[in-house]
């Protein structure tokens, strides 16, 4: 008999919001259902598993491949909202989602896929340099103020899963970045991703 890998997961669809393996998120979670979320994940084992969704839909239909997070930080508020920071620990993708009487979606989750436990090889000096390259011009071109001194500080993981998650790209761009297999595709995607979206600097460019 095969050995089912799925392990239950409650889920926050937002676009948008990528949360990687060893990466943090800030979060203000105020809607009802994912305070109730937080609150059960605080009383269990302080996860969350982040997704994107497809479309506006209500309930959205979501995208195969999210993150699980740990609950690192909690500020609570008098009228029920926090202030939380997850910590990425795997990726997983949806096997199905689950009927529950909760007022947040939960899924069943598979990150058997994923080799995420380990701390990725640093990338090459060239791969590494293409990355640094294309966010100054993808900054310069949008007229952010970054310190760059303190950017060529980071390590090769932090810094391309961070220009990921703040870069202004479209869902579907940021979703092909989240399921990139290693850190080296992601930081050759990222690269591409900046040049396109520079080149196409308006509000509407989309790869979708």
């Amino acid at each position: 008999m095969a050995t089912r890998t799925g392990q239950r997961l409650s889920i926050f669809p937002l676009t948008g919001a990528l949360l990687f393996p060893r990466s943090l998120l800030p979060l203000h979670i105020f809607e009802p259902r994912y305070r109730a979320m937080v609150s059960d994940a605080l009383a269990r084992d302080r996860r969350i598993a982040m997704i994107q969704p497809r479309d506006e839909a209500e309930p959205p239909r979501l995208f195969d491949v999210g993150c699980i997070g740990h609950i690192r930080e909690v500020k609570s508020h008098d009228d029920g909202r926090f202030d939380i920071i997850l910590e990425g620990i795997s990726r997983f993708r949806i096997l199905r989602e689950l009927d529950v009487t909760t007022p947040f979606r939960q899924v069943e989750g598979d990150i058997s896929g994923f080799a995420d436990a380990e701390e990725p090889e640093p990338l090459p000096s060239i791969v590494r340099a293409a990355v640094e390259q294309e966010a100054r011009r993808f900054a310069d071109a949008r007229g952010y103020a970054i310190d760059w001194t303190s950017v060529s500080r980071l390590d090769d993981e932090t810094l391309v899963n961070a220009i990921a998650q703040i870069a202004p790209f479209d869902p579907a761009a940021k979703q092909a970045l989240l399921e990139s297999v290693s850190l080296d595709e992601r930081a050759e995607l990222l690269t591409q991703f900046l040049g396109f979206f520079r080149r196409n600097d308006d509000d509407d460019a989309t790869l979708q």
